[in-house]
């Protein structure tokens, strides 16, 4: 089994490497401007539906874990 904290290291830096070789120059790099409304309300529904699909998959796990166990019957 991995470590979670490795892997998401490992897939942050990968996206951040992709996005600075998108940047043409050292001086783009540095100054990325004021972040777009449209930008913060794609971010804040991406965070959304991950909330939602948690929520869902937690209760169904919830639901699962509260049924009571059977034991097996003799044949």
């Amino acid at each position: 089994m991995t470590d979670p904290t490795l892997l998401f290291t490992a897939v942050v830096a990968a996206i951040t490497g992709t996005f600075d070789r998108c940047r043409p120059t050292p001086l783009a790099r540095r100054d990325c401007g004021a972040v777009s409304i449209e930008q913060v309300l794609w971010y804040a529904a991406a965070a959304i539906s991950v909330a939602v699909v948690a929520a869902i998959i937690w209760s169904q796990i919830r639901t699962t874990a509260s049924t009571p166990v059977q034991s097996p019957s003799a044949p």
